[in-house]
């Protein structure tokens, strides 16, 4: 069952309509679009941020990173050579 949705858009969101109906899409096909692109970047903004906070609490995890923000900060020493 499909469910309309009434909205009032201002200037930048009509903006955005717009460019999404010269796709040739309709106002409803345009808008579902925007809604499952949105939708979809906040499931992977919140998946990256689960795999984040799984990553900092492995102490192997912090302690693999540790070591490779030491090596690099030593070649970034040696890259910069005698003052």
């Amino acid at each position: 069952m499909s469910k309309t949705v009434q909205a009032r858009l201002d200037e930048r969101s009509a903006q955005d309509l717009a460019l999404l109906r010269n796709e040739g899409r309709s106002d409803s096909e345009a808008i579902r679009v925007a809604l499952h692109e949105a939708a979809e970047a906040r499931r992977r903004k919140s998946s990256l941020r689960l795999e984040a906070a799984a990553a900092a609490a492995d102490p192997d995890d912090r302690a693999e990173a540790l070591r490779v923000r030491q090596e690099l900060d030593a070649l970034a020493v040696a890259w910069a050579g005698p003052e």
